[in-house]
């Protein structure tokens, strides 16, 4: 299938919104339109959408100013919120959506680029591609909402829940 990989308009806004009302995603509602306006107004991030046949085949946002320290002391871009649809999965979008934010990283002149997983089941496949495309743990442990848990700590299984990843870019 013939897949682009681009910035969201704000045309592109709408079908985001029923993407994620189709797959039951718990984002806010204004949720698509922040991440648009940070790309518009201040360029801290990029929206990009995977569009083939016609329609939405998937989103992630590249995050250049990330909340998790160990990124923002050393100038790493997040990959974020990564998100095929449920009927295009397996057929490398992922891979080339991953593979279009490392290219945007190194035209930036980035050597190094982040992302990161949930640790439940439900983010398996995300789990195995990541380590398959080279990333791999920062060294710093699990994360809550992107601050290290140490021992002792107490956190709830779920989203927030994560452990962040790095990988070096090859620079042509």
């Amino acid at each position: 299938m013939q897949t682009e990989i681009r910035p969201a308009t704000d045309k592109d806004l709408k079908d985001l919104d029923a993407f994620i009302e189709e797959h039951r995603y718990s984002k806010s509602a204004d949720y698509f339109i922040r991440q648009y306006e940070e790309q518009t107004s201040e360029g801290n991030r990029v929206l990009l959408i995977a569009r083939g046949e016609g329609q939405l085949l998937g989103y992630c946002v590249l995050n250049w100013q990330p909340k998790y320290a160990f990124f923002k002391a050393h100038d790493i871009p997040e990959i974020q919120d990564l998100n095929v649809h449920k009927d295009f999965r397996k057929q490398g979008i992922a891979t080339f959506m991953i593979q279009d934010c490392e290219k945007r990283a190194i035209e930036k002149g980035l050597k190094t680029m982040g992302i990161s997983f949930g640790l439940t089941p439900s983010y398996g496949a995300a789990q195995k591609l990541y380590f398959k495309l080279g990333y791999r743990p920062d060294g710093h442990g699990a994360t809550y909402d992107r601050k290290v848990v140490v021992h002792g700590d107490i956190r709830p299984i779920d989203d927030d829940l994560c452990l962040m990843l790095i990988k070096d870019l090859q620079t042509p």
